[in-house]
């Protein structure tokens, strides 16, 4: 049996998150469904995070077992004849028995869309958050970098995390105006890992500090209090992206 590393990305609008769920349709057992009538096997895949109902992937990495005797990096194109049209299998690999999508990861990236405007887009509606309200771009940017660094992140998990220790390293927080859709907003999060919906409160908390709400010299503080109720509100899934995983096999080759 083979140890396959495969990457692809996804529309998340249509599933109930990545995790096979009872309740409705999720990404994992849409190709999980695609996988096994490709192999003919009963296959079972491991992801490399959760996301949740509602958010998209530009990258996503999963592997799983598979005796299937089409060559590895023809896989993606077999599969995506099974897959439907939002999902869509990019590159694999076959990997050492060891690898893991998960536990092998060094980190991640995420990115979340805003677009600031009373207006709707039809083109981004989608895919952003659409605040109404003016933000003031320039306290956001003054205040993400505040949050880079090795911290306990507590205050910026929502109910629910099991994680083992709140501690994590973001290695890079930017708020973004787009130079030819001034109404677009990107905020770009990458993390050694991350806590329960982490970047959905940074965003509302940094959509709090655009409107006002919260001063950009108060973020220290919120941030050592280790207090959910001090940040601002968890942002929509909608404008949530996985942006990129990091590994080391794939940093290697590019």
């Amino acid at each position: 049996m083979k140890n396959i590393a495969m990457l692809i990305r996804y529309d998340g609008t249509n599933y109930h998150g990545w995790q096979r769920q009872k309740n409705g349709i999720s990404v994992q057992q849409a190709v999980e469904t695609a996988l096994s009538a490709l192999t003919g096997e009963t296959v079972e895949i491991t992801g490399c995070s959760r996301t949740d109902a509602g958010v998209h992937a530009m990258e996503y990495l999963f592997h799983f077992h598979s005796g299937t005797e089409i060559p590895t990096e023809r896989l993606p194109y077999a599969l995506n004849y099974h897959l439907p049209k939002d999902i869509s299998a990019l590159s694999a690999w076959e990997m050492p028995e060891e690898f893991h999508a998960r536990f092998s990861a060094k980190g991640k990236r995420y990115i979340y869309r805003i677009w600031n405007s009373g207006l709707r887009n039809p083109f981004v509606s989608r895919y952003s958050w659409q605040m109404p309200y003016r933000l003031d771009v320039d306290a956001m940017i003054a205040a993400a970098p505040i949050l880079e660094g090795t911290h306990d992140f507590s205050s910026f998990m929502a109910a629910g995390g099991s994680q083992k220790t709140t501690v994590r390293t973001v290695r890079l927080c930017r708020v973004e105006r787009d130079p030819e859709q001034r109404e677009l907003i990107t905020i770009t999060v990458e993390a050694d890992a991350f806590l329960y919906n982490m970047v959905r409160i940074i965003t509302g908390t940094l959509v709090e500090i655009g409107l006002h709400r919260i001063r950009v010299e108060e973020l220290p503080a919120i941030l050592a209090s280790c207090d959910r109720k001090r940040c601002g509100m968890t942002a929509p899934p909608q404008g949530l992206f996985l942006k990129k995983v990091y590994y080391d096999f794939r940093e290697s080759k590019e």
